[in-house]
């Protein structure tokens, strides 16, 4: 019965379904993150960020924008773990790594910009927490932020950022899904890992390191791009200028909460991915 469930394969719909559980505990971290990339100036730790946030707001301040975060899971990561599943599947064993990387950056580019608007309204709900009554939006949840922000910015504004917000994804994907898969195949081929928690475990977390060294710039100018007003920032350039005012660093601003909560994100993910393969997933038909 062990073998039968390790050679089960997931439903395209898994990826999403585990990423939405996992944003579900890491959400209080995003949170943070996201207020850390936004200050200009002022430097503030993640502990003292956390204490006047619960201080001001209440411990429940912590999820605020949960609903946004959900649905951009379901949307973006739904994508991207779908197309990469499919494609996967679909190549078989032999593609390698290079393929396996191809593939995950094509779905990263697709769920990046199919995860915008949802990603924007997240941001911004987010971020409305520490700033001024009068100047917060106030969205009740997700959906209604993305009716606001059509009603009152117009539809293009919905994907303000996608081009960040996709290159992002782009290595995010690749740094997730296909690295991911490099390690748990080494780790399996090795003799001393079997498919299970261990492996998964090992495999997610240095998965999580990767991916976050190389998004955390464009996660940064991403977030900027969508917490801007309308016309704060006339181009892409402007925007880079902008933060690079800071010095180098300024494109990893909070990348340690980042770190912390994509470490635990990407480990809860592929936990939840693999259990729901293992419990779930289907037996793929052996080739003759």
């Amino acid at each position: 019965m062990a073998d039968d469930k390790q050679k089960r394969v997931s439903y395209w719909y898994f990826g999403g379904l585990a990423s939405a559980g996992a944003a579900c505990c890491t959400h209080p971290l995003d949170l943070l993150k996201v207020q850390l990339q936004t200050q200009q100036e002022g430097k503030i730790s993640l502990l003292q960020l956390t204490g006047k946030v619960v201080r001001t707001q209440g411990v429940l301040a912590l999820y605020n924008g949960l609903s946004a975060s959900l649905l951009r899971q379901l949307t973006y990561s739904t994508t991207r773990f779908g197309i990469y599943e499919v494609g996967k599947q679909a190549m078989g064993s032999d593609s390698g790594f290079l393929g396996k990387a191809l593939l995950a950056g094509a779905a990263g580019a697709a769920g990046g910009f199919v995860g915008t608007p949802a990603d924007m309204v997240n941001v911004r709900m987010q971020n409305d927490i520490k700033l001024p009554l009068e100047q917060r939006r106030n969205y009740k949840n997700a959906v209604d932020g993305l009716f606001r922000v059509y009603r009152e910015e117009g539809f293009r504004r919905l994907f303000s950022g996608a081009s960040t917000a996709t290159s992002r994804a782009v290595f995010m994907t690749i740094g997730q899904l296909s690295f991911y898969d490099l390690v748990k195949d080494l780790l399996l081929q090795s003799g001393y890992f079997g498919d299970n928690l261990t492996t998964h475990f090992l495999s997610s977390l240095t998965a999580g390191a990767i991916a976050t060294t190389m998004t955390q710039p464009l996660d940064v100018l991403k977030t900027r791009a969508m917490n801007a007003k309308p016309g704060e920032f006339a181009s892409q350039w402007e925007l880079i200028r902008y933060t690079a005012r800071l010095g180098p660093l300024g494109f990893f601003k909070g990348y340690v909460p980042a770190f912390v909560r994509l470490g635990p994100h990407t480990i809860l993910t592929f936990v939840f991915l693999e259990q729901l393969r293992m419990n779930f997933g289907y037996l793929k038909p052996e080739k003759k």
